[in-house]
């Protein structure tokens, strides 16, 4: 492992050390899963040679697992296709000194999309629990002191290789599978990893069963949302999305759509859920939600020239930001879905924005970051550029900011 420190030794000895606490970011997309942080001091200008690179640490095999960060610790995976492994990496925050590889899984890895890897799902830190997910390859719990606690595979044929995360909530790890063999969305038991409830995904256009479409394969990250005194887990997939009971797994509702190999996330804002029906022609609808069965009539507004593919529209106060994968941007009023604005940011993206105090940073598959001034003006802010792919979503914490490219991991001071 190569590390770099370049002019920082004060700062190491006296600033990070003081850091370890305050800094989780435990699942994808942060605690609330909307990408939102609330840490101060997170960075708005950096470069390869600039002073405030803290750390950068070379990571064995290749995975676009966002970091996740717990008690001084950050967690990723990654796969070494050479052998097969698949492994879960644990790095000092202060340091960038790697400190458990543990290989989880070992087995025969299968062609992948060229922009996946088999090690793009993100782990959830929950206590001293570490989950992991790389699709049918396999999910497992360990400790932070990398004792494996339970092992799972579930079959459904991922296609294109794992995507999306789990989701955790109080005894139950949620997983979407979205396969070309089967599709179902499951619940298992945190501590035992059996199965506590499991539903098969409905709604699917029978053409992508017998050939006339393409397979109804998806890769999306369930979202949580609070229903009353209740909880449901939304989920997206080929030709719907649909909200389930967290407890039972009943199905509550679900909306229509024609699309397929879905991986945004979806998002919220008051009554209302943001999702987007990625390939062939990307939709990114808003959908007023209330009442149970079919809420297709209930869509509000459609966006089609800026819709992503791949990364998580951001919501924002009363805007929700978005960025398709060929870099063009845009800003909706979340309720009305009217455009305020839309630019070209850059040329390819992957990643899904995050926003820090009103700043939204757009980072692009080559290693450009893009900040914008959350508003209806669309402000631009900084333009950042360092070597490597950047396919994985970045991760603010306080004073810095976690970058993964295709080889290292990159602690960025915050600005000083």
């Amino acid at each position: 492992m190569n590390q770099l420190s370049l002019m920082v030794l004060p700062l190491l000895l006296t600033g990070i050390a003081a850091k370890g606490a305050g800094q989780d970011w435990k699942e994808f997309r942060g605690a609330n899963g909307d990408g939102e942080s609330s840490f101060s001091n997170v960075p708005l200008n950096w470069s390869d040679d600039s002073g405030n690179i803290e750390w950068k640490s070379d990571l064995p095999g290749l995975g676009w697992s966002s970091p996740t960060v717990s008690e001084g610790k950050i967690w990723l995976t990654t796969s070494i296709i050479e052998t097969g492994e698949l492994k879960v990496l644990s790095v000092d925050i202060q340091t960038g000194k790697i400190l458990q590889d543990i290989t989880v899984f070992k087995t025969k890895l299968g062609s992948i999309h060229k922009k996946n890897s088999h090690a793009s799902p993100t782990a959830i830190i929950d206590g001293d629990l570490v989950f992991v997910h790389f699709g049918e390859h396999g999910t497992a719990c360990l400790n932070q002191s990398g004792e494996l606690k339970w092992q799972r595979r579930f079959s459904y044929g991922h296609a294109h290789g794992p995507g999306g995360s789990p989701v955790l909530f109080q005894n139950k790890l949620i997983i979407s599978c979205d396969g070309g063999q089967s599709q179902f969305i499951v619940a298992v038991d945190k501590v035992t990893g059996k199965d506590l409830w499991k539903t098969p995904k409905k709604h699917i256009h029978p053409d992508r069963f017998s050939g006339g479409k393409m397979k109804p394969i998806a890769f999306s990250t369930p979202t949580l949302r609070r229903v009353g005194d209740t909880m449901e887990v939304v989920c997206a997939g080929a030709d719907h999305i649909a909200g389930f009971d967290v407890d039972t797994g009943k199905e509550n509702w679900w909306a229509s759509y024609d699309g397929y190999s879905v991986v945004p996330r979806p998002v919220f804002h008051k009554d209302m859920v943001f999702y987007s029906s990625s390939y062939n022609s990307s939709v990114l609808y808003g959908l007023k939600l209330g009442g149970a069965g079919d809420l297709t009539p209930q869509v509000v507004w459609e966006s089609r020239k800026a819709a992503p593919h791949n990364p998580t529209p951001i919501v924002v106060g009363d805007e929700i930001y978005s960025v398709s994968d060929r870099g063009i941007a845009q800003c909706i009023d979340a309720q009305t879905g009217e455009v305020h604005w839309q630019k070209r940011l850059s040329k390819a993206y992957s990643a899904s924005p995050v926003v820090v105090n009103q700043r939204i940073y757009f980072q692009d598959e080559t290693g450009g970051t893009i900040v914008l001034a959350a508003g209806t003006a669309g402000k631009e802010l900084a333009r950042n550029k360092i070597s490597g792919r950047t396919l994985a979503t970045p991760v603010p914490i306080q004073d810095g900011l976690l970058i993964r490219t295709d080889t290292a991991l990159l602690r960025i001071g915050g600005d000083r």
